[in-house]
């Protein structure tokens, strides 16, 4: 039985030293031991990974919204980042219409007010602080067809605008867990209850989440994050190109570009995480990517996708072409392939990046669960509007 995920480094040498992966390798896991042993702490953003982690709702309260057949999700950054991911990767299970609203966009508004003004809406409506100025805004170009009857609120205890809302409306208020940030938010409530409206098996995301602190998949983890940590302290590589063969995963780089870009990209250190979709910008970007600066790693991402076999087999051979290319030139590149289009998958897929990424943060000296330049931007933006 194959595995549902596939990951693989072709990475040479000349991009690490050997002595200091090693060495490197030894600290990644004592962190993952670490973590594995308070596991089953709560309040404690990996307790997420245990298996006795609980949902802070009851499906009874949530079977009365799901004859609803189109949702509306609310929120910015990593509060819709991760359904997305879920939406487009899952696609064929999801038999309803699911639309987004995350960024301030008054054509986007005028399309949804005819959706609205047609169809029976549901609004999932999130923001961690409760206090988002897009949510918040958005959530106020609705709030007439908003009601405790089509609707659902997710963010912080407290006394948030959203919060408020929400109790002024007598909405259902499902508890965003101060401990957990935003964009490591996508396997708690944040992630969770759209899952379930969408008609998802959300038991399922959460079965293989402790893959990766175990044997082989665990040394494979640490061996990894030393290599990409030594990439972002000797500046040779400056982007990250997930070049992505399968569209259907697509969301899910945006939200891998959140969690990098925000939990590594500070201190002077970083790099540039961008998507490029395949085969597509084989007749765009490739000449530059090949022939251009060797500064550059590749994430390859495919796919079992078995929907058309003639055109698998070309993206297939396309992909392949592309990979003999870079092992010619040397340049360095990650295979990252789906087995399964499965709620398991995205899981096992979501908890790796989300480890690999705290490990990289502890081994280049960065805070992985803060972002303040984004704060200041926040600050900034309040005074500019008084």
């Amino acid at each position: 039985m194959k595995n549902n995920l596939l990951i693989k480094n072709f990475i040479t040498k000349r991009f690490y030293n050997t002595k200091k992966k090693n060495k490197n390798v030894k600290i990644s896991l004592k962190l993952l031991e670490y973590i594995s042993k308070n596991i089953h702490k709560e309040k404690n953003i990996f307790h997420l990974f245990n298996k006795k982690y609980e949902l802070d709702f009851i499906l009874k309260s949530l079977k009365k919204f799901k004859n609803f057949k189109t949702i509306i999700v609310i929120g910015m950054g990593g509060s819709t980042l991760g359904i997305k991911a879920f939406h487009s990767f899952l696609k064929l299970k999801v038999k309803k219409e699911v639309l987004f609203l995350d960024n301030l966009n008054s054509f986007r508004l005028k399309e949804l007010s005819k959706i609205i003004d047609r169809k029976k809406i549901f609004f999932i409506i999130i923001s961690k602080s409760g206090n988002t100025l897009e949510t918040l805004t958005n959530k106020n170009f609705f709030k007439n067809k908003i009601s405790q009857n089509n609707s659902i609120v997710i963010t912080e205890k407290g006394n948030s605008k959203l919060n408020k809302f929400s109790k002024d409306k007598k909405i259902l208020h499902i508890k965003h867990k101060k401990y957990i940030g935003g964009r490591y938010s996508v396997l708690s409530e944040t992630g969770m209850v759209p899952a379930y409206l969408m008609g998802l098996k959300i038991k399922k995301f959460r079965e293989n989440l402790s893959k990766y602190f175990k044997n082989n998949f665990k040394k494979f983890l640490c061996e990894s994050s030393s290599i990409i940590a030594q990439n972002y302290l000797s500046k040779k590589i400056n982007s990250i190109i997930f070049f992505n063969y399968c569209p259907r995963l697509n969301n899910f780089v945006y939200w891998s570009q959140q969690l990098m870009a925000e939990s590594l990209g500070k201190n002077g250190k970083g790099i540039l995480p961008v998507l490029s979709e395949a085969p597509k910008d084989h007749h765009s970007l490739l000449q530059l990517y090949l022939d251009g600066p060797k500064d550059k790693i590749f994430y390859i991402i495919s796919a079992e996708d078995r929907l058309n076999k003639k055109i698998d087999k070309i993206v297939k051979a396309q992909k392949n072409a592309f990979i003999q290319v870079l092992k010619k030139k040397r340049i360095p590149f990650r295979i990252i392939h789906i087995n399964n289009f499965s709620e398991s998958t995205m899981g096992e897929l979501f908890s790796y990046f989300i480890l690999e990424t705290v490990l990289i943060a502890n081994l280049i000296k960065v805070n992985p669960f803060d972002q303040p330049a984004v704060e200041e931007i926040k600050i900034f933006t309040k005074k500019n509007l008084r």
